[in-house]
């Protein structure tokens, strides 16, 4: 099935994850918002619409941002470290940040926002072709186009390319667990410990991205967890502290905790940027905690993204910005007091 003649020549792929009811109108059962979407429209991510009673994606192979990033950039400093990631983006996501930093692809539907098409293989090839072992699915909302994500994963594995999730993990146990079989690694964006907070900033609710971090952690998936620390919304103590009291108990302790900075976008233009003690408090908080590696990002701090041992303190990654400082080759183990470190090293 093809497009309408008055849209750009993309085609449409049907689009699993859904119940058709009678009437003609669809159930998405793709994330906990299961949209029930009438004939034409589309549901909360944007991309999926329902032609003929039938359930659509029309991000499939409709790709939107195509470049090569550090895989520090998405960030993931636990997972090969230096590594060039070739990083791949639909138009969409099934959240409404007001804050979100990405608005224009991701708060846009796909025939919105200018694209090239691209299948799988030629994701898998261009990943080889550019240098790139990586491939991560990122800057809008991958689960949106999951379909498609699910695709180009096992094409690259075929190839040898690994794959990167960057998520706000706001999907359904059974579509995620299609993916998880291909997946290699994930940055989960965990916004705040508070129900309120993110169905006032974020839309959606805090329970299913709880789920979604314990599914990839139990499917062996390499997790990091980005929390954008905002003034005045999710920056107390008692709320940092819950959360990373969870992560603790909740076999995250060894998974690397990204606190970045937040900077005014989108709908929140007039919350101020986050001050830097408040990060390095949040550092503390999370330490205290029992997390073992906490970085700071998003600021220009130094020391705030080294990998350093838990243990002795000895800084076994040094980092400036996204990159990773030359004569830093490590293996896994501290060279000054053996203690293994958490992470996929290569």
């Amino acid at each position: 099935m093809k497009t309408r003649t008055d849209e750009p020549p993309f085609p449409l792929h049907e689009a699993g994850y859904c119940e058709c009811l009678p009437g003609g109108e669809v159930v998405c059962r793709l994330c906990p918002h299961e949209c029930h979407v009438a004939e034409g429209k589309h549901g909360r991510c944007r991309s999926r619409v329902n032609r003929g009673g039938r359930l659509w994606t029309e991000a499939y192979g409709r790709v939107c941002a195509l470049q090569v990033d550090p895989v520090e950039k998405k960030p993931l400093l636990h997972f090969h470290p230096g590594s060039r990631c070739l990083s791949v983006a639909a138009a969409g996501c099934n959240l409404s940040c007001l804050n979100c930093q990405n608005a224009s692809i991701s708060q846009a539907s796909p025939s919105e926002v200018p694209g090239r098409e691209l299948s799988p293989g030629d994701v898998a090839r261009l990943a080889v072709q550019t240098g790139s072992p990586l491939v991560a699915y990122t800057y809008t909302e991958p689960l949106t186009y999951l379909e498609y994500v699910c695709d180009c994963a096992r094409a690259c594995r075929e190839a040898g390319v690994k794959n990167v999730l960057v998520t706000a993990g706001y999907v359904n146990p059974r579509p995620l667990a299609d993916l998880l079989p291909h997946l290699d690694a994930a940055n989960v964006d965990l916004k705040s410990f508070s129900d309120e907070v993110y169905r006032a900033v974020s839309h959606a609710r805090l329970s299913p991205v709880l789920a979604t971090l314990e599914q990839l952690r139990d499917a062996g998936v390499w997790v990091e967890v980005t929390n954008l620390v905002i003034p005045g919304l999710n920056d107390s103590e008692p709320m940092i502290r819950a959360m990373c009291t969870w992560l603790a108990g909740h076999g995250f302790a060894d998974s690397p905790l990204h606190f970045s900075r937040f900077f005014p976008h989108h709908r929140m233009q007039d919350v101020p940027p986050t001050p830097v003690g408040t990060l390095l408090r949040a550092r503390v908080t999370a330490r205290d905690c029992g997390l073992r590696h906490v970085y700071i990002g998003n600021v220009d701090l130094p020391g705030a993204e080294d990998t350093c041992c838990p243990s002795c303190g000895t800084v076994l990654l040094r980092r400036s910005g996204y990159h990773v400082e030359p004569q830093c080759h490590f293996s896994g183990r501290c060279p000054a007091c053996g203690e293994l470190i958490a992470g996929v090293w290569g």
